[in-house]
């Protein structure tokens, strides 16, 4: 046998997970060729106590190395490299050639200065503080599953593998009409909506049709990063309106509007991003008037309705616009899990239907498979329970998460409980370098996003949104004490 416990050293106060350490370092080993296509793999138990770590450690990594193709697991056998891969022997590339393949400037003209947004990758972090995100393993992942494996199995479904109306699977949609209907009170037709692939699709399709270089686009002082950029790409002047404890403040917008032509109003009417106020009554009122009367578009980003804890919430523009103009924005994404890309986009007929075929350039269509069992879980009830179940958790994480906080950070920081959403908006002192403090809890082991993606040219408070969902709370006094460490 190969002496692994040289060849494979997992680092364990490395941020990225031992698991995926071991299995990396065996994907280099296989490709190197020094271990061979068709190897028997050491036992889990053999080689966890020569590399000196847990056996369910050791069973994960080779789960890892099962799922990216490397090798495969033989009932009573046990785990072997598959034998397809091309044989590769010691070093197989001279490494003159290997410093002309894919690496460094490309070869060719293309467009370096298109802005886009940070690359941020979760999976190999064992400790994170996210932006406000649900905790996958409470998503009914074996439910959907069931009915995935129920749907396939049925021969007249084999019709969803094959190219779809690119709007989304009728099922779902009318799943999501009833659940729209009973939870917000927006009462639609099937041709008023776009299955999408989470919430960021519907903000690129409805910024393409909405918008022409040089057209004025109202946002926030502060907003959702990702928007900014959206309409940035597509040529739009951003106007930026102030956000206060109440919202978008809708009076400087009506000023705006006397002195600029506005093309559409991005607005966050629920757990503004990053801030997490909530925009009052009157002032959806307000802006809805001003939209009939300068007929522009509104985008309402709802991309997390279903989770309010203290009070009930205010119903979406969408449930009360009575002129229709505006575009409703929201994501199953958020309320499962990130990974599951489901969103949709509702407006118009004839808008939608120009989404529908625009969606068509950039993603012929979503996984229509998926979205049937997503819809059947709808029909089940089952996102019903799980939200409830989910609330009713996120709730007391919320509560030892504000309590914590205010116990250990103190004087560090100001911040509202929330009265809803994932997230809570945290300001530190203004002495306190969150660049440098995050930098230090990630090699304290705690993985924090990098506060500057909240920051623009007006904005800059010195905070970050500490999602507090996602982690138990065995792991929230953890991520609160390390915090409180690199302090």
């Amino acid at each position: 046998m190969l002496p692994y416990e040289d060849l494979i050293k997992p680092d364990k106060n490395s941020t990225k997970a031992v698991y995926i350490q071991i299995a990396t370092k065996f994907i280099e080993l296989i490709q190197k060729g020094k271990i061979r296509s068709g190897a028997k793999l050491p036992g889990s138990r053999q080689l966890a106590l020569k590399l000196g770590i847990n056996r369910n450690t050791m069973n994960a990594a080779y789960d890892e190395l099962i799922a990216q193709g490397y090798a495969l697991s033989l009932q009573r056998k046990g785990v072997f490299v598959v034998e397809n891969l091309p044989e590769i022997k010691g070093e197989a590339l001279d490494e003159s050639l290997q410093s002309k393949s894919y690496h460094g400037i490309a070869p060719f003209a293309w467009n370096e200065q298109l802005q886009t947004i940070p690359l941020v990758s979760l999976q190999e972090y064992q400790l994170v503080i996210d932006d406000g995100f649900p905790d996958v393993r409470l998503a009914p992942i074996d439910s959907l599953m069931r009915e995935y494996r129920s749907l396939s199995r049925r021969s007249p479904n084999r019709k969803f593998l094959k190219y779809g109306p690119p709007g989304g699977s009728h099922r779902l949609k009318m799943a999501l009409f009833k659940h729209l209907a009973d939870t917000r009170g927006i009462n639609i037709a099937p041709e008023n909506m776009l299955i999408t692939r989470g919430c960021q699709m519907g903000f690129y399709i409805a910024a393409k049709l909405l918008i022409m270089p040089g057209d004025y686009m109202v946002v926030g002082t502060s907003n959702y990063f990702a928007v900014d950029a959206t309409f940035r790409h597509f040529g739009a002047r951003l106007l930026r309106v102030p956000v206060d404890e109440n919202g978008m403040d809708i009076d400087k917008l009506e000023a705006l509007c006397k002195k600029k032509k506005i093309k559409g109003v991005y607005v966050i009417p629920h757990h503004h991003h990053p801030t997490m106020v909530t925009l009052s009554t009157d002032r959806r009122m307000k802006l809805l008037q001003l939209a009939a009367a300068y007929n522009f578009a509104i985008i309402e980003d709802d991309y997390d309705f279903d989770f309010h804890y203290d009070t009930n919430p205010i119903l979406p523009l969408a449930s009360i616009d009575p002129y229709g103009h505006v575009l409703y924005v929201g994501s199953i994404t958020k309320t499962v899990a990130p990974g599951l890309r489901m969103g949709f986009l509702i407006g118009p007929e004839k808008f939608i239907d120009k989404a529908a075929r625009f969606r068509l350039l950039i993603d012929r269509q979503g996984d229509t498979l998926m979205e049937e069992a997503m819809a059947s879980l709808y029909e089940l009830g089952e996102i019903d329970g799980h939200l409830r179940r989910s609330l009713k958790i996120y709730r007391e994480r919320r509560n030892v998460f504000c309590h914590l906080l205010e116990e250990k950070l103190n004087d560090a920081v100001t911040f509202e409980i929330p009265r809803g959403g994932l997230g809570i908006w945290t300001v530190f002192d203004k002495s306190i370098d969150l660049t440098q403090l995050f930098k230090r809890s990630l090699k304290m082991g705690l993985m924090i996003n990098d506060p500057s993606i909240y920051n623009n040219e007006v904005f800059n408070e010195n905070g970050v949104r500490l999602g507090f969902a996602s982690v138990n709370e065995t792991e929230i006094n953890r991520a609160l004490g390390i915090l409180e460490s690199a302090l």
